[in-house]
């Protein structure tokens, strides 16, 4: 008897290769259905009519997030409006938005945001991440570093758009994340310190030797105009950020660098 049969006529090479073939079979569609998990089924672009599915589409999958979040599912959260508030340049699919209102509200572009979740992000033992720096872990400011508080911000015409109040620092990574700027009317908002330059003759404890003595002390923030400070997001809870307010105050300096002039939306050549 031959050693190599299994069942009459089915050997073993037989058998490895049906195995083989199912196991990839099943494959692709547990790959396929794991890649469909958001933002499927599909829509219709003009209509939001649902498409019909396949034996591709996977089910909604949930995540068990810390800190006591509990799962998320993501066609749960809040949509995306898909209203845009603006108007193609020419009529083809590919075509450009131009803005039709303020760009910088709006979310056009550059200044679009997402809708995140409405809680602060923490760390890794549940305080809120970013904070003012007098409710943050025995953070400071070097003394050999400038202190900031109480001066003046300039925005990208020149004109003064208030000074700063405060500083919001990240517990996680020890770094400065926003300045607290009270506007001319009083008005209390964010600005990323990333879009933030310090002028002065006092860094790092010392004159430098490029510098005049005379030299005025502010915070230049070019990303937008003195008067769009006014409307940049405010925060719904004093001395709390959530991830959808990061998100919107990011997104609204950022589409300054765009919108915040009309130069700025030009083409250069």
């Amino acid at each position: 008897m031959n050693a190599a049969y299994i069942v009459g006529s089915f050997d073993a090479a037989e058998l490895a290769f049906l195995l083989f073939f199912g196991f990839f079979v099943a494959l692709v569609f547990y790959l396929n259905r794991e890649s469909r998990r958001e933002g499927y089924p599909l829509e219709e672009e003009e209509t939001g009519k649902v498409l019909p599915g396949s034996l591709f589409d996977g089910d909604k999958k949930s995540f068990q997030l810390p800190n006591g979040r509990g799962t998320y599912v993501p066609e749960d959260v809040e949509r995306d409006d898909i209203n845009v508030p603006g108007v193609q340049a020419f009529k083809a699919a590919g075509a450009p938005w131009v803005p039709t209102g303020d760009a910088m509200k709006d979310g056009m572009g550059p200044a679009a945001f997402a809708n995140r979740a409405k809680y602060p992000d923490v760390t890794f033992d549940g305080r809120p991440r970013i904070v003012p720096i007098a409710d943050s872990h025995e953070l400071i400011v070097s003394p050999q570093d400038p202190q900031l508080i109480g001066w003046p911000v300039v925005g990208a015409d020149g004109a003064n758009a208030g000074k700063v109040t405060d500083i919001w620092v990240d517990q996680a990574e020890h770094l400065i994340r926003y300045l607290e700027v009270e506007t001319n009317s009083g008005k209390k908002v964010l600005a990323p310190m990333a879009v933030a330059v310090v002028h002065g003759n006092s860094l790092l404890g010392k004159v430098l030797p490029t510098t005049n003595h005379d030299e005025p002390k502010f915070v230049e923030i070019d990303a937008i105009t003195a008067a769009q400070f006014e409307d940049v997001p405010a925060l719904e809870t004093a001395g709390i950020i959530t991830r959808y307010e990061e998100d919107r105050i990011q997104a609204y300096f950022g589409g300054g660098y765009m919108y915040a002039t009309p130069e700025r939306s030009e083409a250069w050549i």
